[in-house]
């Protein structure tokens, strides 16, 4: 199965300025997501889809392609992802007669990944026959959606599941098992990108269940002094191994 990877790289960072090729653990963040897709054993072609020289200088020194700049009007905080998508596929189409069978977008911002990571999801994703699979770890305690709480337009507190609070589970053992997108990876069929409406996921989806550990993603200087210990304990335990 042909896979193409693609990690989008936005050069505005409004949280953590230059965030995609600030150095992390030594080299940019970027970087270490190119270096665990060149491990993979089962990705075919890796592609950071950025607006910006820079970061695309940067990714093309640590091994990624980049066939093109995104245009602008991708690039902007509002977009979503799916367009940007569609967008490269299309110019992969139209410019190199190439058409992947599946993407596996990486998200640079996590960089908790593994190598044998990836090629479980990919494996995972082939033998289940899904539309798409998405990676996730279990929302435990207060992250609960059960345990989560919202105020409506008139100030009432429920959780938001709508339930009131005197409903409360009372145990975290009893809640029911809820995820959350931990933005390692989703992979993903192509024509997923144009049902109506566009959207990543398709009909049949797979969920890959990491630990809570690996959740990671960075968008304000916390999350990046969190997820800096995180990958410096990792690359202890790999060299443990």
């Amino acid at each position: 199965m042909e896979i193409l990877a693609i990690i989008p790289a936005r050069g505005e960072s409004k949280r953590i300025p230059e965030k995609n090729i600030r150095t992390f653990h030594g080299k940019p963040l970027i970087a270490w997501t190119i270096e665990a897709a060149r491990k993979s054993k089962l990705i075919t072609r890796i592609f950071v889809n950025t607006d910006n020289k820079k970061i695309a200088s940067i990714a093309k020194q640590h091994g990624a392609e980049i066939p093109f700049l995104r245009p602008r009007k991708l690039a902007i905080d509002s977009m979503g992802i799916e367009p940007v998508l569609v967008h490269a596929f299309e110019w992969l189409k139209t410019n190199e007669n190439y058409e992947p069978q599946a993407i596996i977008l990486l998200m640079p911002t996590n960089p908790l990944k593994l190598p044998q990571h990836l090629d479980q999801m990919i494996t995972t994703f082939k033998n289940k026959k899904v539309d798409s699979l998405v990676t996730v770890s279990e929302a435990l305690g207060n992250n609960n959606p059960h345990w989560i709480l919202k105020k409506n337009p008139a100030g009432k507190i429920t959780f938001f599941n709508d339930t009131g609070l005197k409903k409360i589970i009372t145990r975290s053992q009893d809640l029911p098992i809820c995820y959350s997108r931990n933005d390692i990876a989703y992979i993903l069929k192509p024509r997923n990108l144009y049902q109506k409406p566009t959207n990543l996921y398709g009909d049949r989806v797979e969920l890959f269940v990491m630990d809570e550990f690996f959740n990671g993603d960075i968008n304000t200087q916390e999350d990046w002094n969190i997820a800096l210990d995180k990958f410096r304990r990792l690359k202890k335990m790999i060299r443990k191994i």
